[in-house]
């Protein structure tokens, strides 16, 4: 090996690890919070609505930040504005963990908008400097975001009980400030977008792209169910008599089961003609375990994991959709930014409205059962969006 081919291998190696590392914080700063929420609503005496805005606030962030996450790519280069989201994300942790109840609501507010930059940036990332490892490299990523989330729910509540919940969840910040240090050799590289591709045809108006919707709602969809259970699940759990410490364990090993499709999908997408039968059998698969929830709460362990699969795969394949039917970086980020803000508007709207209908109704039977029908809904969809094709002129 020569030693321009092992600096490359070597920057090659550093680029991926930065990758995940980034990847690792787009997840564990939010998911971390449900399980402490009993005591945040104690220390600071917050309602139902109050404390659901804790859950609701990020994914508002999503929705609105994700379509101007491209502008920022395309003024500071993909590089530096992922550097600035992971700066973004470890502010906010610091805010949300040890200020009044204002900087609660700032700190979660400003996570969620890092977390935005880098759900959207990341995926065109990928597309530029590996092309033909699109499914991989998502699954790889996906892994990641999966690993780091069902720690850090597992480990919040036991050191909520030694520490208090401010520091286990200022402890978060450690995700960001680990990834900031491995990311910053990448600010002296390629600090554009690549401008070698093809510019987006018809400057790219993926939005008027039948195929970019279903895409959208594909993702979108699998979000909504994702976020409704990521929110709630504790709460269901306790009501169907386990205990909060069972709930907790429960609810890590969800977000850990979300992690083993990236260890899957990626070989079994690059031998598949296209995804139809992908897309559709990990909805069904969501739909079946939230059947089982509903039905079967007894046997938690056996849905969280199926559901944990399901979604994880679905999400996977949605972020894989994103540059499997695109053609170029530009043309993905553009998809990217609309299937996110889309797709994280019906995911916040979700939780919000089943805790709603929870309220209401005095039970999580309707609210299970709407999520049953999103999942079949999705399947659909994920019919047509795992079709062999590309967005094409902006109208395909």
């Amino acid at each position: 090996m020569t030693t321009l081919t092992y600096r490359r291998s070597a920057s090659r190696a550093v680029l991926i690890a930065g990758i995940l590392l980034i990847a690792a914080n787009l997840r564990a700063p939010i998911t971390g919070l449900p399980p402490v929420l009993g005591p945040i609503r104690a220390d600071f005496e917050l309602g139902t609505v109050a404390a659901g805005a804790l859950t609701t606030l990020p994914l508002l962030a999503f929705a609105l930040v994700s379509p101007f996450s491209a502008l920022f790519a395309r003024e500071y280069g993909l590089e530096r504005a992922l550097f600035g989201a992971l700066g973004a994300v470890a502010l906010g942790i610091v805010l949300r963990s040890f200020g009044a109840s204002w900087s609660l609501y700032l700190g979660t507010a400003i996570i969620g908008t890092g977390i935005a930059v880098g759900n959207v940036l990341l995926p065109s990332l990928v597309k530029r400097d590996f092309p033909h490892q699109v499914a991989t490299l998502t699954g790889a990523y996906a892994l990641a975001m999966g690993v780091a989330a069902a720690v850090g729910s597992t480990l919040v509540s036991p050191l909520t009980h030694a520490w208090g919940w401010r520091p286990a969840l200022g402890a978060f910040v450690l995700l960001p400030v680990v990834a900031l240090a491995v990311w910053a050799t990448q600010l002296g590289v390629r600090t554009r977008p690549a401008t070698t591709a093809a510019p987006p045809p018809h400057g790219g108006k993926v939005w008027h792209s039948p195929l970019a919707w279903q895409v959208t709602l594909f993702l979108g969809l699998n979000s909504t169910i994702y976020y409704v259970a990521i929110g709630w699940l504790p709460t269901m759990l306790i009501d169907a008599g386990l205990s909060p410490s069972e709930a907790g364990s429960l609810h890590g090993v969800l977000q850990l089961a979300t992690a083993v499709p990236g260890l899957l999908l990626g070989p079994i997408l690059r031998r598949l003609r296209d995804q139809r039968m992908a897309a559709t059998s990990v909805s069904l698969l969501s739909a079946a375990a939230l059947c089982g929830l509903w039905l079967a709460p007894q046997v938690a362990f056996v849905w969280c994991v199926l559901f944990g699969v399901g979604t994880g795969a679905g999400i996977i394949l949605g972020l894989s959709f994103i540059g499997l039917r695109t053609r170029n970086a530009h043309q993905a980020a553009a998809l990217s930014g609309m299937s996110q803000c889309i797709g994280y508007l019906l995911a916040a709207v979700g939780p919000m409205a089943m805790g709603g209908l929870h309220d209401a109704l005095h039970g999580w039977t309707v609210p299970l059962l709407l999520c049953i029908v999103l999942a079949v809904l999705a399947a659909s969809i994920g019919n047509l969006a795992g079709r062999n094709l590309h967005i094409h002129g902006g109208m395909r």
